[in-house]
């Protein structure tokens, strides 16, 4: 018994030990966290009941070789509700649904949710925050934002991009600049309860945001226009699908206008340009604004057609299979292996040197320069002037070239590739290239990118890109220029001829796949001046109506582009002799739509001209040069025919 109760003693002595022990380590513990890290877990605390909401950085402004302002930020206002500060709810659903056009019952679902902050609406005009500021509405919250404007609307859309709601690039050089541009967005930090309902008269905690850099790029606005309006013109007058206009410093490689018609509003960016019937399902419309967002000039490829003969040009003279003098005898046709492959005269153009055949465009002569080179050596040349990688240039999305492999080449492969057919490529891929062969051998990189500055105006970092130099000799540049300005002065390319610019360049016509459909690209690449090139220019047109030599309907547009250009640029004008006699010997150009061919062909008779017939049928409906310009007296007269 006794020693029962020994035993008992011992236990509740042990067993109150093990409690104070136990109790001595919790009072060491809470000791040592107030102590020693209160105001670490003070802190932490105090964390859990913070709330943040961002402060949008205002963008980099992008501005233009001139320095004119083309993208920019206006402020816009971001309206919340805070539930558990509401004093009047309805007085602010009704105010707030007039203010922000929004139905009163989208409103309510906004107020009457219990939450932190509930956002109503943003992207807010400054004007209409402004006002529902003045109301002094109890739990309701207007904060200023930044959305991206275009001062230009359409102008460059493709090339400049625009941003979505989060402030961020979308497409263009707003994507890839974005870095620059995006700067830092700042803070404000409010107390919460446990509820996380954010508490009223507490002291809100700032962090400034820091605003992006701004771009300044090659483009130039008053050149761009330029292109745009000479562009819009053929557009319209051609019903065509498409026009693209590129014009470049070929011994740079900086972009001084990328139109891609119809271009798009950038402030409306989710409005389509067209037209469309009924309804359109959310994929069906996010399709057509994938479309309408391309850049067709670096995101698409195309057969080029003749104005591909300047690489087959450049190549052969470089490896010296060809001299300008070499001559050729042009029947309307070239057999190679089973193949008969028509020139676009049917006629043929008879016996003509080298220079005459670019003159003439003719592809014949082409494709023996072509099998003169040989599969291999022209495939050497392809990857030597550059053609078989990407250009580099400061676009996302640029499209590869599509060529044969070697292996895959055949001599009918080689010489329809030597005119410019049966394979594809990008328009920048193209004036890039033959930027290489006329500014003396430098393959250059293509871009918009000049400098990154900050918000004192200090250049931060100015961008280079690579030169890779020796693509082609400058003697044979220098042939190749001296060829090109034949070609306009007195060649296919007469419709760009301008006197005393010294304009070059080379015309093509392609056909669309499948042949079948008839549809066709028209293309010309201008050049100025040739002795010393400062720019390089491209237009094509996408399935024109009626006419569609590229010699007919391309290159007008590049003259229109550069009489406005060459000057702005600071190019003299200057005539020699056979100029000036060029400028007497010209007569306005008589109407013939609507005539009959038989009358037509009277009057053009008249009036010394050739004559080349389009379509079929008995009367005019569509000619070219147009009525009332003046050309001169031996040009060649295009009338596009239809049946009454």
């Amino acid at each position: 018994m006794q020693r029962n109760k020994t035993n008992n003693r011992r236990k509740t002595i042990l067993f109150l030990l093990v409690v104070f022990a136990v109790f001595m380590v919790l009072v060491g513990r809470l000791v040592y966290l107030i102590g020693f890290r209160g105001d670490y877990y003070s802190e932490k605390a105090e964390e859990l009941h913070e709330r943040e909401r961002s402060i949008k950085a205002a963008r980099g402004e992008i501005y233009d070789a001139k320095g004119v302002l083309i993208a920019t930020n206006r402020t816009v206002c971001t309206i919340s509700v805070i539930h558990s500060q509401l004093t009047d709810p309805e007085r602010v659903i009704r105010i707030l649904s007039e203010e922000l056009d929004m139905t009163e019952e989208a409103v309510r679902k906004k107020v009457e949710k219990v939450s932190s902050r509930e956002r109503v609406k943003s992207n807010v005009d400054k004007e209409i925050g402004d006002r529902i500021r003045e109301y002094d509405l109890a739990g309701v919250k207007v904060d200023e934002d930044f959305k991206r404007y275009y001062p230009f609307d359409s102008l460059a859309s493709k090339v400049l991009g625009f941003t979505g709601s989060d402030n961020q690039g979308i497409i263009g050089l707003e994507v890839i600049y974005e870095d620059y541009l995006k700067g830092t967005d700042g803070q404000i930090l409010t107390l919460t309860d446990a509820r996380g309902v954010e508490l009223v008269n507490t002291a809100e905690k700032r962090v400034d945001p820091i605003a992006g850099n701004s771009l300044h790029i090659s483009l130039d606005v008053n050149m761009q226009k330029y292109a745009e309006q000479a562009a819009a013109k053929v557009l319209e007058q051609k019903q065509a699908k498409a026009v693209s206009v590129i014009l470049m410093n070929p011994q740079n490689g900086e972009i001084y206008a990328m139109v891609n018609l119809p271009e798009f509003n950038l402030n409306e960016p989710y409005t389509l340009n067209i037209e469309t019937e009924g309804n359109l399902s959310s994929e069906e419309k996010q399709n057509l604004l994938n479309q309408m967002w391309r850049n067709r000039a670096i995101n698409d490829t195309y057969e080029p057609g003749s104005t591909f003969k300047i690489i087959t040009m450049s190549a052969a003279l470089e490896e010296g299979v060809v001299s300008p003098e070499d001559t050729f005898s042009c029947p309307g046709f070239k057999i190679v292996e089973d193949r008969k492959i028509r020139c676009h005269k049917v006629a043929g153009h008879g016996a003509e040197n080298f220079v005459q055949g670019a003159m003439n465009s003719c592809n014949p002569v082409f494709i023996e320069v072509g099998l003169r080179l040989g599969i291999e050596k022209y495939y050497e040349y392809f990857k030597q002037f550059g053609l078989l990688s990407k250009t580099g240039i400061d676009l996302p999305g640029e499209a590869g070239t599509i060529m044969h492999k070697v292996d895959d080449m055949g001599l009918v492969e080689l010489a329809t590739v030597s005119f410019g057919q049966s394979f594809q490529i990008s328009p920048i891929q193209l004036l890039t290239t033959v930027s290489s062969l006329v500014n003396g051998g430098r393959r250059i990189t293509p871009h918009f990118g000049v400098d990154v500055r900050n918000s004192e105006g200090e250049i931060t970092e100015v961008f280079t890109y690579e030169t890779k130099e020796d693509v082609l000799s400058e003697k044979t540049s220098e042939t190749v220029r001296y060829i090109l300005e034949k070609v306009v002065s007195e060649g296919s390319g007469k419709n760009a001829y301008l006197p005393g610019f010294h304009i070059g360049g080379k015309t093509a016509t392609s056909e669309k796949l499948p042949r079948s459909l008839k549809k066709y690209i028209s293309s010309f690449i201008g050049i100025a001046p040739m002795d010393n090139p400062q720019i390089i220019g491209i237009v094509i047109i996408d399935e024109p109506v009626g006419i569609y030599y590229g010699g007919t309907i391309a290159a007008p547009v590049m003259k229109e582009i550069f009489e406005n250009v060459l000057p702005y640029l600071g190019i003299e004008q200057i005539y020699d002799e056979s100029e000036q006699k060029y400028e007497v010997e010209t007569v306005s150009m008589p109407s013939l739509e609507g005539m009959t061919v038989k009358d037509a062909k009277a009057l053009i008779q008249e009036n010394s001209f050739e004559l080349r017939l389009l379509g079929e049928g008995d009367r005019v409906v569509e000619q070219f040069p147009l009525a009332g310009s003046e050309v001169a007296a031996n040009s060649t007269v295009i009338l596009y025919l239809k049946e009454e």
